[in-house]
Order: C-alpha cells, then sequence, then structure tokens
C-alpha cells in the first residue's frame, strides 16, 4: 500500500504477519553530484551519534535500549545516477510484548528526533561533534588503503568512468571532506531534508491508517519528485584502458572492468544474471573451477555485475608474476560463454541458485524492503514467482547473446613487484 503523504514524499506499507519485528527504513534520494557525496557520507555518521535531547552517543544508544533492544542505522549508496542516504530502525513488534507498551510509535518519535531535531544551533552542527565525526571519516578513508581488496575496487571504478560524480567512491573523498565545516554541512543538511525524494517503508503487523497518522507528524514539505533514468550509461569506447600500482604487497589484486549493456528488469536482465553465474559468480562458475582450481592461478577470482550501470566487474588475488597467465585465462573464460561452451547441468544449477537467492531474500526484511524500493524506483515490479520464471525461461542462446555484448574496457593492477 502506497501512500502519498507530500508530492515527492510517499509512504509505502507492507503489512505482514511472517516477522515479530517492525522495520522502518527511510530513503533520502538525490542525483548524484561529486560535491555533494562526501557531505552525505559525513551526515550519516552525525545523525547517527547523537540528537539535540540526546546530545551523547550513550543517551541515544540508552533510548534504543529503552525499546526493547531497537536497532538503528544510517547509510550512503550509489544507484547509477541516484545518491541514495537510507535511515533503518528496526524493532520488536508490541503486540508480543506483554501490557503491550507503545513500542511503535516511540519508535517513530525517535525516529523523527534524530532525522529533524539533530544537535545543532546557531545555524550548525555541535562542534565537538562534528570534529570527531570528521576524523573518524578520515580514519575510514585511510583504513580503505590497507584493504586492498576495497582499494583496487575503487581504483578500478576511477579508470572505467568518464563522469567525475561516477569516479567518486559513495562515502565521498578525504579531499572533499577536507572542506567541510560544521556551518556549511548543516546548510547541506537543511537542504537534504527540504529537496530529496522521500520514500518510507514501514514492514510488519501494523496498521496502515496508524502508520500514515504517525509519519504524516514527520511534516516534510512538497518537494520535486527525481526525473529521469536511475540506469548511468557511460559513452561507449572503443579502447581498453589500463593502470598498473606498485605497493609493498605480499598478494597482487588483478581486477577488470566490462560493460555488458544490460540493466536491471530491462532486456536480456536475466539472461545476464544467468551468464555471471556461470562466467564467475557462483563456486561451479568458469572463473572459479578454471583459474582458482585447476590452474591454481588465483587465491580468488569472481565477477560481479552492476545492472544500474551497465559493467561487470572481475576480482583477483593473485602473485604478482602470475598477471599475464591470469588475463589470458579469463580472457579464454569469456570466450568459451561467447562461443557457448557451458554445459545444460552448468546453466540449470546456476538458475536454481538464483531462484533460491530471491527466495531466501523473502525471509530478510531489510532485503525485502531493498527489493520493494528499487522495484518503485525503475516502476516495475515482479512477484517472487514471476522472477524465478523469468529465469527458468531463459534459453541457452540468450546466455551466448548476452556474453558477446559483453566488452573489457579497464583492468587495474595493484602489485607488489619492484
Amino acid at each position: 500500500m502506497t501512500i502519498q503523504l507530500e508530492e515527492g514524499v510517499h509512504l509505502h506499507v507492507i503489512p505482514t504477519k511472517k516477522y515479530k519485528t517492525v522495520r522502518f527504513v527511510l530513503k533520502f534520494r538525490a542525483p548524484i553530484d561529486a560535491e555533494t557525496i562526501t557531505k552525505r557520507a559525513l551526515l550519516s555518521s552525525i545523525l547517527e551519534t547523537n540528537s539535540k535531547k540526546y546530545p551523547t552517543q550513550t543517551q541515544l544508544r540508552s533510548e534504543l535500549a529503552n525499546l526493547y533492544g531497537a536497532s538503528f542505522g544510517l547509510s550512503v549508496t550509489k544507484k547509477g545516477t541516484q545518491h541514495i542516504f537510507t535511515a533503518g530502525m528496526n524493532l520488536v513488534n508490541e503486540k508480543y510484548l506483554s501490557g503491550e507498551p507503545a513500542v511503535l510509535m516511540n519508535g517513530i518519535a525517535l525516529l523523527k528526533e534524530i532525522l529533524l531535531n539533530p544537535n545543532a544551533a546557531d545555524g550548525k552542527f555541535d562542534e565537538a561533534t562534528f570534529q570527531r565525526e570528521k576524523e573518524n571519516l578520515f580514519d575510514y578513508y585511510e583504513s580503505i588503503f590497507d584493504d586492498k581488496q576495497a582499494y583496487a575496487s575503487l581504483a578500478l571504478q576511477a579508470l572505467y568512468f568518464e563522469n567525475e560524480d561516477q569516479k567518486m567512491p559513495s562515502i565521498g573523498t578525504a579531499e572533499e571532506l577536507e572542506k567541510i565545516t560544521a556551518t556549511s554541512l548543516y546548510t547541506y543538511y537543511q537542504q537534504l531534508i527540504k529537496e530529496d525524494t522521500i520514500d518510507i517503508y514501514v514492514l510488519g503487523d501494523v496498521d496502515a491508517l496508524e502508520m500514515k497518522a504517525a509519519f504524516a507528524d514527520f511534516n516534510f514539505t512538497p518537494r520535486k519528485k527525481a526525473t529521469g533514468s536511475i540506469y548511468y550509461k557511460e559513452t561507449l569506447r572503443n579502447n581498453s584502458k589500463s593502470e598498473v600500482e606498485k605497493q609493498e604487497i605480499t598478494q597482487a589484486k588483478y581486477n577488470l572492468a566490462y560493460e555488458t549493456n544490460g540493466y536491471y528488469l530491462e532486456k536480456d536482465y536475466f539472461a545476464l544474471q544467468v551468464f555471471n553465474g556461470l562466467f564467475g559468480g557462483y563456486p561451479h562458475s568458469k572463473l572459479f573451477m578454471n583459474v582458482r582450481e585447476k590452474e591454481s592461478l588465483a587465491y580468488y577470482a569472481s565477477s560481479s555485475l552492476d545492472t544500474f550501470r551497465g559493467m561487470m566487474t572481475v576480482q583477483t588475488g593473485i602473485e604478482s608474476s602470475k598477471v599475464q597467465q591470469v588475463s589470458e585465462i579469463i580472457a579464454l573464460q569469456l570466450a568459451e560463454m561467447q562461443e557457448g561452451n557451458f554445459s545444460e547441468e552448468a546453466m540449470n544449477q546456476t538458475k536454481e541458485m538464483l531462484k533460491n537467492q530471491i527466495l531466501q531474500s523473502e525471509d530478510n526484511s531489510g532485503a525485502l524492503i531493498e527489493r520493494m524500493y528499487i522495484y518503485d524506483v525503475v516502476d516495475k515490479k515482479l512477484s517472487v514467482e514471476e522472477w524465478q520464471n523469468a529465469v527458468d525461461a531463459v534459453k541457452k542462446e540468450e546466455i551466448i547473446a548476452v556474453a558477446n555484448q559483453v566488452h573489457l574496457k579497464a583492468t587495474f593492477f595493484l602489485t607488489g613487484e619492484a
């Protein structure tokens, strides 16, 4: 059930008796902008820490504990052309508590306090909170350098995309963070609350009209709903870009990025999913079986899709001296897929794993809301049965066709060799 609270602000109530908890998720969405990505990341950290009524992290955590151990968190992510700022709360349904205390309404009141009554005064965030969370974010950026897998992944992204907004990580950069002040961040916070497209999800055994009244009390103002496609389509280019970086490491990272021209729930989407499962998505895939197991050329080797940006990445951990062999055998596995050299048994195994994945997501309230949100954003909806039928319907020739749409566009090699 979807209710428009204001223009650009929608409440989605998903009634179910399946869970003994109620999950609230608020999604704030805006077009990706390299100048605001870091502000949104820092904002998520600050709002998660305290509020005007609960000015310390201890006080805020204590209030969550009073709500029978409710959990709360904020996060940021990118989907195609959009940057999404998410607030989520999970709490026990009061119907299962003796005396039925007002857990739901108190939980919603706490959500409102955290999001709409931040620890700020005189047009700026509390300086101590701001400085601490800014320093924490700097520390997080430094930790990425130590996580070589994440570092190589971000470096490949920066190499693959021409667009600056797409190059930037969803959590921003240290260079942009340096520029932010407690005042400039508070000004941006007000803009986000006023202008972002908002979708509110409530999943659990709840009354839709009660939820409507409760969230209408947030008094969000009307705003223009985000328009345009969420899908980002990189300008096609004929050449492939490569970069080699040397660091003092024992295990090298060799990552590859391909354009697929395949997008979420668009034509050939399900064929692309089966292709990826066969190529590198699962333990029975060609990359895993041939690069890692048979040839022992990699510590790990897998592929993953980004169907909001029409790309596929291959991630490997290897010995630096074996990069040429790994490059050749990965290219060979793709060629095998393009020629249809995969068995009916492997294809059916992949389909079963994809079908189980969607089925298992039904048991996870967070994953279920995430899928409902993307359905709402792309304005397409599939039941679990329809999804599984679409996977089953994929033919071998369709997998071959999408495999032939996959083209290598960038490689990043992080090596320890001098």
